[in-house]
């Protein structure tokens, strides 16, 4: 079931970076149109304003920039935009919720307003773009503010965002005046409406991405933490399952996955290896208020661990993780350049899908699979966070990788490093639109062109 399959991107304008990728590919499209399309779009094209290459035929909408003012009047476009949503809307809209990853040393933090901030010392949270059919914007807001972090999430099936905060710290550290390491719920049309709640039944730690099971309301969480003992794979067993906006504050059961034969997993390198009688172990602190829960005490037979656990989708009958790099140097039991796993929850069973190298022309371990989603005209769309040029890559069914955009050089000083990574690669809900983030500096766009 396994095959190896490698393009170096020379033709593709991107010749000094290349991604090998192992494995059943097609297991990756579940769900999303055939995947079936040609390789690419062909050479990208340097952009005369040196902001983002495209292949012909593509053009770009620069939608937000970081310290410009806010269209709601409430202060500035916040720094270091990641994980992204987007939303259908009334009269064709569409509603962009957007994460600003803003640690205490971030250059703009995301404004305070009132009902929508949980803790005031916090830089970090979410603004939200309303966008008419020609990616007009319309209006641009604070949805969330007074968190730390915010790093990915993912879509409900009610249309909110959920938004992660990468971080575990408690009150009194970097001066915050509350716990952090929580879940929060955005509705980017109404943000009064879910406000500044932390889903705290989701656990405190580290969190990267979630993934919804649409059938049972059951989400699926990683975990991104940076030392040892590295990160777990959570499923939350919420109360009330697909009740709406705000169900998820009713509460649940935190679990852990535990993999028999597998407590590490970069130690597995064959794609197609896979492991059924997957168990989930109760949490027994999901608050932390002692142990990082990482560290808690899961029994004699311990728990799963896996380093960089990042991006988190749900396709078909099953719900799809990236663990995107791991490194022996760090701690881990093997060293890998990204991988993407599978688990179905109907045959309790954990299949190792796609692997990135090692192997590759690519340089560095840094330079892996961040922020994915499955593109609507099929195939998968992948985030780059490494060294050097940044790319957004395009990865087909049969295993055909080719470059849709490469982000623009900065000046390389230390506060404006020389390439800004991608993040928050999605679509609009009509899949005429893909909008992505640079990083840094902080910036939104909207590309359209000829998809196929």
């Amino acid at each position: 079931m396994s095959a190896t399959r490698r393009q170096i991107l020379s033709r593709t304008g991107a010749s000094v970076a290349g991604i090998a990728f192992s494995g059943a590919l097609s297991e990756l499209f579940t769900g999303s149109a055939s995947a079936a399309g040609r390789g690419g779009y062909g050479p990208l094209v340097p952009d005369p304003a040196g902001l983002l290459d495209l292949p012909r035929g593509f053009r770009y909408t620069v939608l937000s920039r970081q310290g410009d003012p806010l269209r709601s009047g409430e202060g500035l476009v916040p720094s270091n935009p990641d994980g992204m949503g987007a939303f259908t809307g009334r009269r064709g809209r569409v509603h962009l919720v957007r994460n600003h990853e803003n640690r205490v040393t971030g250059a703009i933090g995301v404004p305070v307003v009132q009902g929508l901030t949980y803790d005031p010392a916090a830089k970090g949270g979410c603004t939200a773009l309303a966008l008419d059919a020609r990616n007009d914007v319309l209006g641009e807001r604070v949805a969330l503010a007074g968190t730390a972090v915010n790093c990915a999430g993912g879509p409900t099936p009610w249309d909110t965002w959920l938004t992660c905060e990468e971080t575990e710290d408690r009150a009194g550290t970097n001066g915050y005046t509350k716990d952090h390491g929580y879940v929060f719920e955005v509705d980017g049309a109404d943000p009064h409406r879910t406000g500044a709640v932390p889903l705290t039944a989701m656990g405190r730690f580290q969190h990267e991405a979630v993934a919804l099971d649409p059938r049972n309301g059951i989400v699926y969480e990683t975990e991104d933490a940076f030392d040892r003992p590295f990160g777990l794979f959570y499923r939350f067993l919420p109360e009330r399952p697909l009740g709406g906006t705000g169900s998820l504050r009713a509460g649940g059961a935190l679990e852990a996955m535990r993999v028999p034969g597998a407590p590490d997993l970069s130690l597995i390198q064959e794609t197609g290896a896979s492991f059924g009688g997957v168990e989930w172990v109760p949490v027994p602190d999901p608050l932390a208020t002692r142990t990082p829960i990482r560290l808690q005490d899961f029994g004699p037979r311990g728990i799963t661990h896996a380093q960089k656990l990042e991006g988190c989708y749900w396709g078909g009958r099953a719900v799809y993780f990236v663990s995107s790099f791991a490194r022996a140097a760090d701690g881990s039991a093997g060293t890998h350049f990204g991988q993407v796993w599978k688990y179905e929850p109907h045959r309790r069973r954990l299949t190792l899908v796609v692997v990135f190298g090692p192997g590759t022309d690519i340089r560095l371990p840094g330079e892996s699979p961040d922020n994915i989603c499955l593109a609507p005209h099929g195939g998968l769309m992948v985030c780059e966070d490494g060294g050097g040029a940044q790319y957004v890559y395009g990865l087909t069914r049969h295993g055909e990788v080719y470059a849709m955009a490469r982000g623009a050089q900065n000046t390389g000083t230390p506060e404006d490093p020389e390439w800004g990574e991608f993040a928050g690669v999605t679509f609009a809900p009509d899949g005429r639109t893909m909008y992505v983030n640079c990083y840094r500096p902080g910036t939104t766009f909207a590309v359209t062109g000829p998809w196929h």
